[in-house]
């Protein structure tokens, strides 16, 4: 059984890269809080960033402190959610969740001349972005492009955002007009025969890493039996949160959780835009309610983080980062280590 990365300090929401030859991971970081369980998420109540780094599995562990607080970010009012990090241009970028001053998530970029930070915020999100959970790919085998995947149900208020007419809080997503509708909040979301699941969404980022260069899409999650998009009611293989992209023997592999199922999943496709096909599960179900992964190869092999709620005897709100090894088979699917 893993154990956990660091024990003084809880975290969660792993996102792994390898910079410079070393293993930097970017959690989030949890705390106690008296705010009682609910499904908004409320009492997942970070407020700043540490950055891990290791330079081999199982080796010792370098905590580099808070590198990010939600004090100094001017459009934050709270809840600085599960971030991930990419380096481009000589520079290292940290991208973030939080909420905004009228309790909307917003997606923003903070920026270091160094992996392990400190990171200085841009002072407003990234014009177009909503929801949580930002997954950076920057794809180096094909011209180093850099996408942002993002998107989260119930608390992370992908269902809130609805296509109308309409002012108010409001951001673009291709030619379609999106209005945050605070009503949808809470633990909603699509159902009934024949209704497709809510998908994440992607958009390519500016070359300067700082903006959104596309409008935000949908992005297509299929299942392998039918090719048609997963519906609904499927939920071991609809998406929740957790988005995450690596690519594998020219193949793109897509993962995420489905939330309240509580598998760690993944589909495959020919291209960062998807369409992604389901291919079968990474992970069951480990002790807490969440479950949000990264799977990065590090000195030739590759190796799953993900997090789970043992150090703290299964209270929810405080997880633990833990490692496994993965492999692939000659078929490209992913299996644990044994």
């Amino acid at each position: 059984m893993s154990k956990p990365l660091v024990s003084h300090i809880y975290t969660a929401d792993p996102s792994a890269h390898v910079f410079n030859n070393k293993l930097y991971i970017y959690p989030s970081h949890d705390r106690e809080t008296d705010i009682a369980f609910n499904d908004n998420g409320d009492q997942y109540d970070m407020a700043d960033y540490h950055v891990l780094s290791m330079s081999e599995i199982n080796g010792p562990v370098t905590d580099h402190g808070v590198v990010l607080r939600d004090k100094d970010i001017p459009w934050v009012s709270k809840q600085l959610w599960a971030p991930d990090a990419a380096a481009k241009n000589g520079k290292f970028y940290l991208f973030f969740p939080a909420r905004d001053h009228e309790g909307i998530f917003r997606i923003g970029v903070a920026v270091s001349d160094k992996p392990e930070g400190p990171f200085v915020p841009q002072s407003n999100f990234l014009e177009g972005s909503y929801s949580i959970d930002p997954a950076v790919f920057v794809d180096e085998e094909a011209g180093g492009e850099a996408y942002l995947y993002i998107g989260g149900i119930w608390g992370g208020q992908l269902q809130c955002w609805v296509e109308e007419e309409g002012n108010g809080n409001d951001s673009v997503c291709g030619e379609k007009k999106l209005v945050f509708d605070a009503s949808k909040s809470g633990p909603q979301e699509p159902s009934g025969e024949g209704v497709l699941a809510l998908c994440p969404r992607v958009a390519q980022l500016s070359d300067d890493m700082l903006s959104l260069a596309t409008p935000v899409r949908e992005l297509q999650i299929l299942a392998p039996e039918t090719g048609m998009p997963i519906l609904a009611d499927d939920h071991e293989r609809r998406f929740f949160e957790a988005a995450w992209m690596h690519r594998y023997n020219g193949t793109y592999y897509f993962s995420y959780s489905t939330g309240d199922t509580h598998f760690l999943v993944y589909a495959t496709g020919k291209s960062p835009w998807g369409p992604f096909t389901y291919r079968g599960k990474i992970l069951d179900p480990v002790l807490g309610w969440t479950t949000h992964h990264s799977i990065v190869e590090f000195q030739g092999k590759w190796y799953l983080f993900y997090h789970d709620c043992e150090l703290s005897e299964g209270v929810d709100h405080l997880r633990s980062v833990k490692v496994r090894e993965i492999v692939y088979d000659e078929e490209g699917d992913i299996h644990l280590a044994q």
